[in-house]
């Protein structure tokens, strides 16, 4: 999460440093007005920039997961990007707005202007002429993008209007692209927040020209069938064995795809659970959680078709400490399961104890975890949530005594994450030894 933060903050931060070198707080004539139009710039700016970097995240760019920590913090950065530019385009609005507002209802006295002077660059002069124009495109725009956003973040909507959601906000931002380009101060243009304004949309053009082609990740897809359909009754798992048709480059412990099943729905993220054996096989454990996953049970069937998109994700269990924790929460095992096959083929490891915790527990699913500890000779602790109580940093600590020179991985609900996070926290954990997968994508 720090990094999160970081890079958000970074964004912001060099944003408004570039735009205080073009525009540097100089107040001319009115001073109300004269802070209108250095705050309207300027929430102008930040908004664009913040919603450009949201629009190249989007593409899912293998290359920033190393500096992101994974595609998981990349997809949450994305979502806090938009939320600032949501925010921000608020503001912009408001004070655009509102001063407008306040003179027609007798509140404030309209400056005095003169007429705007004559632009000698063609390009400007050109610019000027669609003022009008870029103001109303920019107008409304805000308000679809405001709807949208609003339908995006609010969990209710299924993941399928979420998808769908996501290509309307990339025609909104072209459009508020055009509206930025224009209404841009021409004095911007020849400084340096002009030239990164520039290319940041320019990116962010591209990308939202790639999502609304449907060709994110294009580069990382692979054909599949289904090969073998697995029920788990007990706690709502489906298991997915998949038999590539395409080339694959491989994956490691812990990483993740994204799977269409059905066009229609577009690509869901799951954690892959099998070891890659170079066989061409991946296994997906699919737990019912929502309305579309409860569907696959009735929905699937031997032999369909499905795309596969990835590998991505950082959650690889690196690290020097001479001992691992690994916490998982409910369908969390996932990216254990398929450390767990690739530890059983190496001749030795650090030690490892391996906490499940689980509300719904299947006896034939914790066989096959404990048959797979086993072979990988990594110690394992079953907790069911109702005879046990819920798993905390205490708990653990008791059975691993050597707690202190460890590295934690979990896998699993936020919440239980959090207070797991937290409990260590006071316990002297330094915050780089706890490694989170994040459990939801939007």
């Amino acid at each position: 999460m720090k990094r999160i933060k970081f890079g958000l903050i970074f964004i912001l931060v060099s944003l408004s440093l570039l735009w205080w070198q073009a525009d540097p707080l100089l107040l001319q004539g009115d001073r109300f007005f004269a802070i209108r139009k250095l705050v309207v710039n300027y929430t102008g700016v930040l908004a664009m920039g913040v919603m450009s970097f949201a629009m190249v995240l989007a593409l899912r760019p293998v290359i920033l997961e190393p500096l992101l920590g994974g595609l998981d913090k990349g997809y949450r950065l994305h979502k806090w990007l938009g939320i600032s530019g949501l925010v921000l385009g608020i503001t912009h609005w408001l004070w655009g707005k509102g001063p407008k507002w306040a003179v027609g209802w007798g509140w404030l006295e309209r400056p005095q202007r003169g007429p705007r002077p004559e632009q000698t660059v063609e390009i400007f002069r050109f610019f000027q002429e669609q003022r009008g124009l870029a103001e109303t495109i920019g107008e409304w725009a805000f308000y679809a993008f405001v709807v949208a956003a609003a339908i995006a973040l609010t969990k209710r909507f299924p993941y399928r209007r979420f998808f769908q959601i996501h290509r309307v906000l990339a025609v909104v931002y072209l459009a508020l692209v055009a509206h930025s380009v224009i209404l841009l101060p021409f004095s911007y243009w020849g400084t340096a927040v002009g030239v990164v304004m520039g290319v940041l949309m320019a990116a962010g053009s591209y990308a939202a020209v790639k999502s609304l082609r449907g060709q994110i990740g294009r580069s990382h897809r692979a054909a599949a069938e289904i090969e073998t359909l697995v029920r788990h009754p007990g706690n709502q798992v489906l298991e997915v064995g998949l038999r590539l048709k395409s080339p694959w480059r491989g994956h490691d412990a812990g990483q993740f795809a994204f799977v269409t099943f059905d066009r229609r729905e577009g690509p869901h993220p799951f954690t892959i659970s099998s070891a890659w054996k170079g066989d061409g096989r991946l296994v997906f454990m699919i737990k019912a959680l929502g309305d579309y996953t409860k569907t696959l049970p009735e929905t699937l069937s031997v032999g369909s078709p499905v795309e596969v998109e990835g590998p991505y994700g950082r959650f690889d269990f690196s690290g020097d400490q001479a001992h691992q924790i690994w916490v998982a929460g409910g369908i969390g095992i996932t990216p254990f399961i398929a450390r767990l096959q690739g530890l059983a083929g190496e001749p030795s490891h650090p030690p490892v104890d391996l906490f499940y915790s689980t509300s719904a527990p299947d006896e034939n699913f914790i066989a096959s975890i404990r048959e797979l500890a086993e072979r990988a000779r990594v110690r394992l602790h079953v907790l069911a949530a109702d005879r046990d109580g819920r798993l905390d940093a205490d708990g653990i600590c008791r059975h691993v005594p050597d707690w202190q020179a460890a590295g934690l991985w979990f896998c699993g609900p936020a919440g239980f994450g959090q207070a797991l996070r937290r409990g260590f926290s006071a316990k002297g954990l330094a915050g780089e030894r706890f490694h989170q997968e994040l459990f939801e994508m939007r």
